[in-house]
């Protein structure tokens, strides 16, 4: 077999290290399908670790198609060192299931950090299809890049999937595991802000009964003003009623003084 150039030598490194981790999430999704009794999340767990097999048959065809080697789940092993990484990467895929079966410490717990996993895996798969694609793309790999972006839609709608499923089955945990009167901020309405409120109404009713007295100050000082204005107006009018009879009576007097002055006169 011809040996590859740089080019193809780094896109057959980077498609391995992608079936690697396809490989291991097969065996991972079949434990946690064997787990899960929620029915809407076993079924895209189901659907997914049939995309994910895909995935791996797409990934390992397209190695062959550049010219390079896969071998199981390691992919390309040129050395000692590689065929260590490539056993230690299925130990660590088989050991997964029993390890995760007695996670948490309830059915809701084990459901939630399977899918904490699961999101941590989509991520670093993320990672590696949008490296690849960029990769390919650079160096004019069209093949290769439109594989890795197809891979990549399907990695990514996974996720937003369990993006969206965590915080449920958070809700589900904090309901199976802790007692209803710790939810919630987990503190009792207390009744210790009575007294504030006593002492608000008090001073309410102090603030409105002041208000009444100056109210009723106010009120009484202009009834008294009012009084003197009207005492003052009867006394000036009786003034001068008084002056005006004094002068009609002298005025009468002076008239009878003429009329017996002239009455004398003519005798």
């Amino acid at each position: 077999m011809a040996e590859l150039n740089a080019r193809d030598t780094k896109l057959v490194q980077y498609l391995n290290e992608a079936l690697t981790k396809e490989k291991q999430l097969e065996t991972a999704l079949e434990a946690h399908i064997s787990m899960t009794t929620l029915a809407p999340y076993r079924k895209r767990l189901q659907e997914h670790l049939r995309e994910t097999k895909r995935h791996a048959r797409e990934v390992e065809r397209r190695i062959k198609k550049i010219g390079g080697q896969t071998n199981g789940m390691g992919g390309v092993v040129h050395d000692a060192t590689g065929i260590v990484q490539d056993v230690a990467a299925k130990g660590a895929a088989l050991a997964q299931g029993p390890m995760h079966a007695v996670r948490g410490t309830s059915e809701q717990e084990v459901l939630l950090k399977n899918a904490r996993t699961e999101f941590k895996e989509e991520a670093e798969e993320i990672g590696t299809y949008t490296m690849i694609a960029n990769l390919a793309q650079k160096v004019g790999d069209r093949d290769t890049a439109k594989l890795a972006k197809a891979i990549l839609r399907e990695e990514k709608r996974m996720a937003g999937f369990l993006e969206k499923l965590i915080p449920r089955l958070t809700s589900a945990v904090a309901q199976a595991e802790i007692p209803a009167r710790e939810r919630n901020g987990g503190r009792r309405r207390t009744t210790t802000r009575k007294p504030a409120s006593t002492t608000r109404k008090r001073s309410t009713t102090s603030s409105r009964s002041g208000g009444s007295r100056a109210s009723g100050t106010t009120r009484s000082t202009s009834r008294s003003g009012g009084s003197r204005s009207t005492a003052r107006k009867t006394t000036r009018s009786s003034a001068s009623g008084s002056s005006s009879r004094a002068s009609k009576g002298r005025t009468t007097a002076r008239r009878k003084t003429a009329r017996r002055t002239t009455a004398r006169a003519s005798r």
